[in-house]
């Protein structure tokens, strides 16, 4: 195994697997001094499974020490910083970093970013708060190709039935027809969470040829 200064080198190698074997180290022997080369490294890092090594390596330390960390990386303008501290903070699981999570991360015009900070939204969202957020999830309605739209539908499942069913009841009437459609797809996961996103699309797009708003004449 890699010593932590070895470790810091290798991060900058050419060879993925080289920064690989670093992530390891650094998250086998977490240091809170070396938080802030991991967290850089992950904004510009292009490989996945790197990616997700250092994200292994951030969520090693203590979440008082690197939580602040990662929630002043929210602001890069790097979207790639954006999605991946998003990502590290869902992982992480922290309470604290709920505030710093904002409608400007929900609404993102960068999917990745978006997709991100759904799945960390609804694993930080207090109790009491899951209608409002519920609400700002269901504005994205609609937006994106098929596995962003699969991601919010999952995010908006994961608030509950009693949080999700109002505003999208509301977007099953809304004037554009894709934001009708996943609205009627979302909904139909929500009481058959075993149908498939692509029948729940299918027979969305059926609802929505017969004209029935949902329920069949």
């Amino acid at each position: 195994m890699l010593n932590n200064d070895l470790a810091l080198q290798k991060l900058e190698s050419t060879n993925s697997s080289a920064r690989m074997q670093a992530a390891l180290a650094l998250g086998t022997r977490p240091d809170p001094r070396f938080i802030g080369t991991l967290v850089e490294r992950s904004a510009v890092e292009p490989e996945f499974f790197v990616r997700e090594m250092l994200t292994w390596a951030l969520t090693r330390h203590s979440p008082a020490t690197v939580v602040p960390r990662l929630v002043d990386e929210l602001r890069s303008p790097l979207a790639q910083a954006r999605s991946q501290t998003l990502h590290t903070l869902s992982k992480i699981g922290d309470p604290q970093a709920w505030p710093a999570l904002t409608r400007d991360h929900l609404t993102d015009p960068d999917d990745e970013v978006a997709r991100s900070a759904w799945r960390a939204a609804v694993v930080l969202v207090p109790e009491g708060e899951e209608s409002a957020l519920a609400d700002v999830l269901a504005s994205q309605l609609g937006r994106g190709e098929r596995m962003t739209q699969l991601s919010l539908s999952r995010a908006l499942i994961a608030l509950g039935e009693t949080a999700v069913l109002p505003p999208l009841r509301a977007a099953t009437t809304a004037t554009d027809p894709a934001v009708r459609q996943h609205a009627l797809a979302t909904e139909r996961l929500l009481s058959d969470p075993d149908a498939g996103f692509g029948f729940a699309v299918e027979e969305a797009k059926r609802i929505m040829a017969l004209g029935t708003g949902g329920q069949e004449e």
